[in-house]
Order: structure tokens, then sequence, then C-alpha cells
């Protein structure tokens, strides 16, 4: 496919001619004479997204299943559906269903974008939405705490349930989902990779046996070919020799090579992830080394490790202080700043992020390109989704590589031989039709006995090279060289390695009608202006500082000032208070400060 002319998204203006006025990141919006602005009439989608759409936009059910790779663009697709159904008044509102709190306001913020109004802020207890924002982002745990509270907002919403396996992850969420959504006139259900239901079906998904059947479906190989979409992943891996006691007390050792059962296996892998053991820093070490070297050309360049637990991702971020001398940002659920540490480290330049789920799936960080399979989880379809976080290519980057160290382990071995295989195929017979992800290798669901994890016991974890030797930790230049899942196929770019000549070509970009303006919200007055989220909760918090000092001064309660102020400005409560309306309300309080 050749590429089109350098465009700015979304206008269709060629970003090489002089068009005014332009926005201060580039993206181009039409300005009023009033200095109103809003969305272009085109915006540049790619060929996949553009397909899509029209697929779901024909498709005669309620419900459309889209599955994606990791990186293709599904948030994209997604709200210039949403914006579509939105401007041809189809739909009123919109809700988008996240497995994580962070990603409410990853996808708020996409949002912006499209001038759609997303509020990744509400609660059951806010009532009805103000009249100017188009919808809401909540969890699947927020669902299934009040479905009944979601299910009065939708008669006439567009929902997007993100990453909808997760509905399969408890009966309570499946349940609250069909109850909050089933009058609900479209369902846009996403995943990056294929899955199936062992248990019970999930909701608004069609099935064939126990395999989910997708609308339309866009697979990695895909993606690959298209080129400049996705990054080609390969996957160092790390042999060892490790030494443990079971929990009934007998002592075992041995490799990755060696055959042994599900249950010593698990226990193997748990040895070599021991931040006590040789294994697990010589990896980091490695990986880090392969950061370095990427950023000589690509200085914001970042790594990830997933950890198996919350101690286990402090512990790592310890080992890559004391023995790398750098700070990594650890991000955890039981962090209340897990999401603006998130944001914070996709904007910044911080060489490395720990975690634990929280940025194995959804999150949005172009700049990861070397990962560390640091965790225990051994299914098939987390190992995707993990990987995920590495394949999103970077604008203005020649080399698109990245990197994924995983341990030798044979089941993480399957898994990482059948995207390995995908990306040979696409790159060296581009010319030939890709397979897609069904037949999935069975993945390793059995957990060891919580109530005897206490008796395990890690003795040793060694790392070893290719000829079975221990895998020195020492400088770059005295390391034996890994070999890859194609035998001994060498992994291009690798630290000490010449990086190779990257046959990048360019991908097409569809040009989409966009017209018309999105309802219902008031057009922002400057360029400048910030976003109708962070002026409403602005406002909110100006409105609560005046209320503090009316109370102060007039000796009356909280409650009492609120609701003299919503009287005044004729509102039910705050929560659901448009712009305006909270503008006319601090307005009203500081009047009534001014007479007393």
């Amino acid at each position: 496919m050749g590429r089109s002319s350098p465009l700015c998204v979304p206008c269709s203006v060629e970003s090489n001619e002089a068009s005014e006025p332009w926005c201060v990141h580039g993206e181009a919006r039409r300005v009023d004479s009033k200095g109103n602005r809003s969305l272009a009439a085109s915006i540049l989608f790619r060929a996949w997204q553009k397909e899509a759409l029209e697929k779901l936009e024909a498709h005669v059910h309620s419900n459309f299943l889209a599955v994606a790779t990791p990186g293709a663009g599904k948030t994209m697709f997604s709200l210039g559906a949403i914006r579509r159904a939105l401007v041809a008044r189809k739909v009123h509102r919109c809700v988008v269903v996240v497995p994580t709190q962070h990603l409410k306001l990853q996808w708020a913020l996409a949002a912006e974008k499209f001038d759609i109004h997303i509020d990744p802020d509400w609660s059951a207890g806010e009532g009805a939405l103000p009249s100017d924002v188009h919808g809401i982002a909540v969890t699947y745990q927020q669902v299934a705490a009040n479905p009944g509270a979601l299910r009065r907002l939708v008669a006439q919403a567009f929902i997007v349930l993100d990453e909808i396996h997760h509905a399969a992850d408890s009966r309570s969420w499946g349940d609250g989902i069909r109850h909050a959504f089933e009058m609900a006139p479209v369902r846009l259900c996403l995943s990056g990779t294929p899955f199936r239901s062992d248990q019970s079906a999930i909701p608004f998904v069609r099935y064939e046996g126990e395999e989910a059947q997708a609308d339309y479906e866009y697979g990695y190989g895909e993606a690959l070919r298209d080129k400049a979409v996705v990054r080609p992943v390969y996957f160092p891996r790390i042999k060892g020799r490790m030494e443990w006691t079971s929990p009934d007390g007998s002592a075992h050792a041995a490799s990755f090579e060696e055959e042994i059962g599900r249950t010593l296996s698990s226990q193997r892998l748990r040895t070599a992830l021991d931040i006590e053991g040789e294994w697990l820093p010589a990896v980091l070490l490695k990986a880090h080394r392969q950061v370095m070297h990427l950023r000589r050309e690509d200085p914001r360049c970042a790594g990830m490790v997933i950890a198996m637990d919350q101690d286990h991702a402090k512990g790592i971020a310890k080992v890559l202080r004391e023995r790398m001398g750098v700070k990594a940002i650890v991000a955890t659920s039981d962090d209340p700043d897990a999401s603006q540490k998130i944001a914070q480290f996709t904007q910044g330049k911080d060489p490395w992020i720990v975690a634990v789920r929280m940025v194995s799936e959804g999150v949005d960080i172009p700049r990861l390109k070397v990962g560390v399979y640091a965790t225990n989880t051994t299914t098939d379809l987390f190992f995707r989704q993990a990987v995920g976080r590495l394949v999103r290519a970077t604008e203005g980057v020649r080399q698109q590589r990245a990197y994924m160290f995983i341990p030798d382990d044979p089941r993480l071995r399957l898994f990482a031989a059948g995207i390995a295989e995908k990306r040979r195929h696409s790159l060296r017979k581009p010319d030939s039709e890709g397979e897609d992800f069904s037949g999935e290798l069975e993945a390793d669901r059995a957990e060891p006995d919580l109530t005897q994890l206490s008796l395990f016991s890690a003795i040793s974890a060694v790392p070893l090279d290719e000829a079975g030797n221990p895998l020195d930790a020492s400088p770059v230049e005295t390391l034996g060289e890994l070999d890859e899942l194609e035998g001994a196929e060498e992994i291009p770019g690798m630290v000490n390695q010449e990086p190779g000549e990257d046959s990048t070509s360019s991908y097409a970009l569809k040009e989409l009608t966009l017209q018309g303006a999105v309802p219902t919200p008031e057009p922002e007055a400057s360029l400048n202006a910030p976003s109708p989220r962070s002026r409403k909760r602005k406002l909110r918090e100006q409105n609560s500082a005046q209320v503090r000092i009316l109370v102060h001064r007039t000796r009356k309660g909280h409650a009492q000032v609120n609701v003299e102020l919503n009287q005044r400005v004729g509102i039910k409560r705050i929560t659901e208070a448009t712009v305006a309306q909270l503008e006319r309300r601090l307005e009203v309080a500081q009047k009534w400060l001014s007479k007393l």
C-alpha cells in the first residue's frame, strides 16, 4: 500500500500547506469568527478501521464484536463510531466500560480529540448526567455493583464494552452487564485477542461451541503487513537451573529444559522469579542494557516489568535501583495515585515502569519497547495482552522492533512461538495470506494450593547461557548471544549487534467523513481552553471552596448552603450541573458573600 500525503489528524488538510488556525499540538480544528472550534469535516482512519466502521454501521443486530490486535487503534475506531452515531442522532449518550480505573481516564482523554465529553469520575450516586456530557466511563466492577443505575441511562446510548472477556472474570460481572445494557440500541464489544469462555458465556457475544465469534477481526499478522501500525516483537528467552523445596518438604532441582509435571513447573517458574535469586536480577540487567541501547536512537524508549504481585513489583523496583542505578515507576492497584503515575510515565522520560496487571492490558504507552515477563501467570490470553503493550509503533522512529524477555518455561515458549510465527510469516512473506489467532494454545490455568503456598521455598535460581553455563551479569561485551524461538537465528537489533536495515513502508490512510457538529456540548471559546471535563472539575472545586467560606460566614451547615445555592441556580444536585450552571452557581455564591 502506498502512503497518502502527510495529514494532520483530524483535518484532511495537507500538513505542508498554510492553513489557519492550527491547534498548538498540530491537530487542525475549524474555528469560526467567534473563536468557537469544532472538529474538522474529515478524519483519517486506517484501512481496517474504516472497513470495520462500515461493517458496524451495516450490522443489523445490536451486538458487534471487534477483535483487533493491541496497538491497532481500537479506541480510535470506537470513538469514530460513537461520534458518527451522535451526529446522526442515532444515539444520545455513550457508556464505555473498561477493566481498570486508569483506562477510564485514558478513554476520556482520547474522546476529547473527537469533541466527545466523557466523564471518567461518574458514580452511581450522582443521578442524571449533566446535559453537556456525552457519556461516562465506568469499570466492570462499577457495573456489577449497581447495574440498575446504568440501566436507567442507556435507553438511547451507544455502549462500548472494552476487553469484553473480563465479563467472564466473575459471574456477577457478566450478570451485571447483561442487566445494565440489555436495553441499549448499540453494544460494541472489543477485545485485543480472540478468546474462549470455558465456564459461562459472556453476554452480547456470539459463540460457536466455546469460541467467541468476531464480527470483525484484525490480527497481529495483518497489522504487521500493513506496516507502521504495530512493531514486530522478538522474544529473548533466558534459560536457568532452579532449586526449591515443595510444600510437602521435598527438595527439587531442574532446568527449564527438563520435563516435569505441571505443579513442579509452576514451582520452578516461581523460583526463577524470586528477587533473592540470581536469575531475575541477571535478566533485568540484560533488559536494561537493551533499553539503553535503543535509547541511542529513541531517547524516550522505555521498559516494562510485569510482576507477580505488589510486593514482588516493589522488590523488582529495588533491584533496578540498587543494581542498575535507575528509578523505576511502580504502579499497583493498592496505590491511589497509580493512574496518575502511569499517565506521567506515558508522557515522561523515565526508563522503567513495574506493574502487576495495571499496565498489562489496554494501557497505551507507545514508548515501551522492552518488556520483562516476570509473572507466574501462564495463560495465553494474559501473555498476549502483556506483549500487546509493546507493539504500538512510534512515529518518526526508524527501527520499530520490540523485545519481551521471557523465562524459557515451556508454556511461555509455546505462547511466544505462536506470535513469533505470525511475525516471521508477515515480515518474510508479505504477499501471502496471514493466519488468524484461531486455534489458540490451551493455557495452563492451574494455580497452586494457596493454603500450602507458605510452605514453598525457593533455594536458588541461576541463569544459564546456551551451553548450560552460568549466564554472567558482567559487562555487555562478555555476554553470550541469546537464541530465539527460531533456533539459531539471531534476534535483530539486540545490544552488541549492529541494527539491521528496517524496510519500512507505508500504510494507507482512508478518509472518513465526519460531518456535522456533535450535538449537546457547548463549544470552547479558545484554542487553548481546557477540556469540558477539566473545566467542570475546576468549577466544582471552586464551588466547594465558596461553600466552605459561606458556612464559616453564615454559621449554616454545608447541606443548607448547598441546597440554597442549588435552588437559586435551578439544579437538584451539583453532580448534575452543566459547566454553565456551575459557573452561575459560583457567581451566586460570590454575590452572597459580597453581601455579608
